[in-house]
């Protein structure tokens, strides 16, 4: 029991240092001695936990989408029944996690390119299911007259884009909160599909 917590608590470490590495100079940029360093522990250390550097990625990349992907798909089963509110929901969940995971979500959104061919298809798996639920949910709104959008996979794409992008410029010491955030870009969700009321 206490080395199998050890071990936990080393690869959470150094899960922690890749992240703030790969987020700052990119996976390319980063070394097994940068890990090292910033985990204070050995390169031989690292070893211990995990087989290579494109191992931590893939980890990373994994557990940060399926951990959105779990928010999403809770959010969606606490929703209301309306296409509307089922949208909003979804929405609000992805940016909060935008906001909240910002180094994670940029990693994901930028390093999928350094990915091995095994990682790659697991992360695109993944991020598929991501889009299959807000596509899900679109469509169906558009099937019932919700929403009006001639393009709903465009639409679809077009509010997971303008979400994720915020990882990229959010600054949670600044005006706006996560939640009021999240809110301003339901609506604007709504909008793209051409929502036709608020409920």
């Amino acid at each position: 029991m206490g080395r199998e917590t050890q071990v936990r608590g080393g690869r959470a470490v150094l899960l922690a240092a890749a992240v703030e590495n790969f987020a700052a100079v990119g996976y390319h940029g980063t070394s097994m001695r940068d890990l090292a360093r910033t985990a204070e522990v050995t390169v031989a250390s690292i070893y211990h936990h995990y087989s290579s550097k494109q191992e931590i990625l893939q980890q990373i990349m994994v557990e940060t989408l399926t951990v959105v992907l779990d928010q999403t798909r809770t959010a969606l089963a606490h929703a209301g029944p309306s296409p509307t509110e089922r949208l909003g929901a979804l929405v609000e969940a992805w940016v909060l996690f935008h906001t909240g995971r910002q180094a994670e979500a940029l990693i994901g959104a930028s390093e999928i390119r350094s990915l091995d061919d095994v990682g790659r298809e697991v992360v695109v798996g993944l991020r598929d299911q991501q889009e299959s639920l807000f596509r899900q949910v679109i469509e169906s709104g558009v099937a019932t007259g919700a929403f009006a959008t001639p393009h709903p996979l465009e639409a679809t794409r077009a509010i997971l884009n303008m979400g994720s992008s915020i990882a990229s410029w959010y600054r949670p010491e600044g005006p706006v909160t996560p939640e009021e955030m999240a809110v301003r870009y339901r609506d604007l969700a709504l909008g793209m599909v051409r929502a036709t009321s608020i409920a």
